[in-house]
């Protein structure tokens, strides 16, 4: 489904003398994603995970090599082409909900939806509240974003990544800012939809998270230094501790 093909992402940062250094954030990175895998990317703070996720998803520029996305060279699209892919076939949740303070909860659930116009405005609002249903907020729609749980609003976050039916999910730290009770709840969502058939890219710190995935990528200073995959059965959190600690 998605081929990353010796990425590399680098910046220039201007030196004290009229000059400037190039920086590299990722290097000549590749790995394959097919349809329904959920893979997690660790490693350190500043280590280019997230610069990752955002290359991969058509979010940010690489400087070298092919991100392909169901036959589609993302590396060759133009920024109006990539934001209409972004729209209709990713979703995207990060740490802190990224939604809009002067509309309810349903509305940012729904907005995605209106703006791609691919259905009519009942079959979103439908979904919506299916969504809501599944994800048990549902009764909450009408409710401001500041009047509801960090928890909540997480799910609500995935309730609006899920409203154009997009074939990957992308997740950026997505229980970074939850209290256990919550990141369980996300956590079981998140297994629950990938079960179902949904691709999932996540970054994350936590091995909590990373030990629902079935494969685990570790990036150490914009570099893959390892890749796991994940068995089922009850020794999961053991392996990936293991793993890690070789890694």
């Amino acid at each position: 489904m998605i081929k990353v093909e010796q990425i590399s992402k680098s910046f220039r940062v201007k030196a004290p003398v009229d000059s400037a250094i190039a920086t590299s954030i990722l290097k000549e990175i590749s790995f394959n994603i097919g349809r329904g895998d959920f893979v997690a990317v660790m490693g350190p703070s500043g280590s280019g995970k997230s610069t990752l996720l955002y290359s991969v998803s058509g979010m940010d520029q690489v400087t070298a090599g092919r991100i392909v996305f169901d036959g589609i060279n993302l590396t060759e699209m133009n920024e109006e082409s990539l934001a209409g892919l972004r729209l209709n076939k990713m979703g995207f949740v990060f740490q802190n909900a990224q939604m809009l303070k002067n509309l309810s909860l349903f509305d940012n659930l729904i907005l995605p939806g209106l703006v791609a116009k691919k259905e009519k405005a009942q079959v979103i609002r439908n979904r919506a509240r299916d969504l809501m249903k599944r994800m048990d907020i549902d009764g909450l729609g009408g409710r401001d974003i500041r009047e509801v749980s960090g928890g909540q609003l997480q799910r609500a976050s995935i309730c609006r990544a899920m409203i154009n039916n997009p074939e990957v999910l992308f997740l950026d730290e997505p229980t970074g800012a939850l209290n256990s009770a919550a990141t369980d709840q996300v956590l079981d969502i998140l297994e629950a939809l990938n079960d179902e058939g949904m691709t999932i890219m996540t970054v994350t710190h936590d091995p909590r998270v990373a030990v629902r995935a079935k494969k685990v990528i570790y990036i150490r200073d914009g570099e893959i230094a390892g890749e796991k995959e994940l068995q089922a059965g009850a020794n999961r959190e053991q392996e990936l501790e293991d793993w890690l600690k070789r890694v």
